[in-house]
């Protein structure tokens, strides 16, 4: 066939690190810190809201609201009102989504035009370069860079206010942040958002904030929604995650929330593509928030519970690297913790291309030579700055406790090896 059969838009998008490697490492049946999920159940409560929702009658298992079950934006919206201190419309300033990926996907479509340029600051969740590109924009770089640090932290990687401003332009339309971030688990804080905030107003830009990871926090670290700062609801679409708030990542809720100007173009491209989700689903998930509003700062909310356990397993985790020589960077949120590798040594071998960043040949000998299977990290920076990153993986510490001691055990050995 001569005509090109596919559509331009996807020219240089179609790689995707998760498909790479979450196959390598179900080859190598490996111990699996790469990909970001617990392997441990949701809590018992919103389990319960699933099967009493799935078992409620016929309506349960039939289309609802295009927009979203009318229980879950009702709650949604009574929640996250009281966090961001500004009152919302469960049915014009909330979207339902399939995930939090297609709350990023519609929000791109639905703003971002030809020619439009989108500031990302990295490192990057990594669908959000092909995301702009598909939509037809420019992607905009600009890295968060380590300051240094005898215990490196997360919170040590910080966001150049020159170089962010040197990067809004006429043509910029967007910048998307992701705090917590992932892979490194920075959480901005409020005088490092209010310096986006600001620059969003001077050049009317609409910020869209991934907030997934909004309940992980640890060692007191803050989240701050940046839609809560002055002037910055009526610019911001906030991306939300339920699998990522109640651990169940398979059931793929998420959601968008916003102004309803702006909301209003993401339901267009939502009722043109998804339409709607799943109906039981969202009733639980409407379940669970109504359960964590009436425990909400209390020692029994599963906001406060699950940080606590996940606090224990990333201290864990960053022990267990230090004794294999890798120097672990302490995440303030999220699930995830990047290691810098710069000092280990390995042979790769000769199915690896050399000409591969550092990271992924250091992944794919951990995987096929360990046992352990982790991510690099390069992977979330655009072409022009992945090498000066190359020397990072990202694991994950949502895992079970025996997850947690296998990959001990290797590390452990691994360490002892040299």
């Amino acid at each position: 066939m001569s005509r090109q059969i596919h559509a331009r838009r996807l020219d240089g998008v179609d790689k995707n690190i998760w498909i790479e490697f979450t196959q390598l490492a179900a080859d190598y049946d490996v111990v699996n810190l790469g990909q970001g999920f617990p392997d441990f159940a949701p809590p018992k409560f919103i389990q319960d809201a699933f099967g009493k929702a799935v078992s409620g009658g016929c309506l349960m298992h039939q289309y609802t609201r295009a927009f979203g079950h009318p229980s879950l934006v009702t709650i949604l919206a009574k929640f996250f009102g009281q966090v961001v201190g500004h009152e919302i419309n469960p049915l014009d300033d909330v979207l339902v989504t399939v995930g939090a990926y297609q709350a990023l996907f519609c929000t791109f479509q639905a703003l971002v035009d030809e020619g439009d340029e989108v500031i990302i600051i990295e490192p990057f969740f990594d669908c959000y370069q092909p995301m702009v590109k598909m939509a037809g924009g420019t992607p905009v770089f600009v890295p968060l860079r380590p300051s240094g640090g005898s215990n490196p932290s997360s919170a040590d990687w910080v966001l150049s206010a020159e170089e962010l401003a040197s990067k809004f332009t006429a043509k910029t339309k967007a910048i998307i942040i992701n705090t917590p971030n992932n892979p490194i688990g920075k959480v901005y804080k409020t005088e490092e958002l209010q310096v986006i905030a600001d620059l969003c107003i001077q050049h009317n830009v609409v910020c869209i904030s991934d907030e997934v990871y909004e309940w992980l926090t640890y060692d007191g670290a803050k989240h701050v929604k940046i839609a809560s700062l002055p002037g910055m609801w009526e610019r911001t679409v906030t991306i939300g995650s339920a699998g990522k708030t109640f651990s169940a990542t398979g059931w793929k809720v998420g959601w968008a929330m916003g102004s309803s100007h702006i909301m209003k173009h993401l339901k267009t491209v939502h009722q043109n593509s998804i339409y709607h989700c799943p109906t039981a689903a969202q009733v639980a998930v409407a379940a669970g928030f109504q359960t964590e509003y009436e425990r909400f700062g209390s020692p029994e909310s599963y906001f406060k519970q699950l940080p606590a356990m996940l606090n224990h397993k990333r201290n864990k985790l960053a022990a267990c690297l230090q004794s294999a020589g890798l120097q672990p960077t302490l995440p303030e949120g999220g699930y995830f913790m990047i290691a810098d590798i710069s000092s280990i040594s390995f042979d790769s071998d000769d199915s690896v291309s050399q000409d591969e960043p550092l990271d992924f040949r250091f992944v794919k000998w951990l995987i096929k030579k360990k046992g352990l299977a982790a991510i690099p990290v390069s992977a979330f920076y655009s072409a022009e700055h992945s090498k000066e990153f190359q020397n990072y993986v990202r694991f994950c510490f949502t895992k079970e406790d025996s997850t947690l001691y296998a990959a001990e055990e290797i590390l452990k050995k691994w360490g002892s090896e040299k």
